[in-house]
């Protein structure tokens, strides 16, 4: 396997997004984006990380992983696209990367079903009878969540105050789009309820965050307001994941 490219060869590569596959079943574990020679940086990556962990494994059986260039002679913009896309396709729950890709949260995979109701949203209107929580996971969202991957999405953990506001309802959003809402039954420190992804609770703890505890909300509330837009309750730019309404 070389171990860098000719200078001739970085010129005609220009932006290009690669691969890491796993040798051992020819799965790829990682999406990559870079110019010159930046596929080969990740073997002399020593920071904590699962793609670090996975290479490691394969050097301790005097393996390596193979690289390939998905597309090459791309412009930056190109590649951040091509690598965005590559990733929803393949799956972040499949890969080690950290995040979906940059640009992933505009126009990203999802069914015909959520597409249409991202696009044709129409602007929901809370009632001042229903105080909530809007909870931004667009970080935790990915393609095919079950309703029990949604909920722990949605719930845990998030830096809010419950002793300083009367949130009833919990709405979890998704690129401005209500996609469940739930009743609060009430807020606990993070890592005192059972994540169904974190069966033995061996995730990191933050004492200043809070998850709330509470069950999907009935049936009228939720035509009010599942597949309605928010995007005209957030501030432009905004970057905190919470906003109350009415509380």
């Amino acid at each position: 396997m070389i171990r860098q490219f000719s200078e001739k060869a970085r010129r005609k590569l220009k932006y290009y997004v690669y691969l890491y596959i796993d040798p051992r079943d020819g799965v790829v574990f990682y999406v990559g984006k870079g110019t010159g020679n930046r596929c080969f940086h990740h073997m002399k990556d020593v920071r904590e990380s699962d793609k670090v962990a996975r290479i490691k494994d394969l050097h301790k059986l005097s393996q390596r992983p193979e690289i390939e260039i998905l597309k090459y002679g791309l412009s930056e913009t190109q590649a951040l696209l091509v690598e965005a896309t590559a990733i929803d396709l393949l799956g972040i729950k499949s890969l080690t990367n950290l995040a979906r890709g940059h640009g992933s949260r505009v126009g990203s995979r999802a069914s015909v079903e959520e597409i249409a109701a991202q696009l044709d949203a129409k602007p929901a209107k809370i009632r001042p009878d229903h105080p909530c929580v809007l909870i931004n996971i667009n970080r935790m969202f990915r393609y095919g969540m079950t309703p029990t991957q949604l909920y722990d999405a949605t719930r845990s953990a998030w830096k809010v105050s419950p002793d300083r506001h009367d949130a009833k309802y919990a709405m979890s959003v998704y690129q401005g789009v209500v996609r469940e809402v739930y009743t609060i039954a009430h807020w606990l420190p993070e890592g005192e309820t059972l994540r169904n992804d974190d069966p033995r609770r061996e995730r990191a703890i933050d004492p200043s965050r809070y998850e709330f505890v509470g069950r999907i909300a009935d049936e009228d509330v939720r035509k009010l307001y599942v597949d309605r837009s928010v995007a005209h309750l957030s501030s432009p730019g905004a970057q905190n994941p919470i906003r109350y309404v009415h509380c």
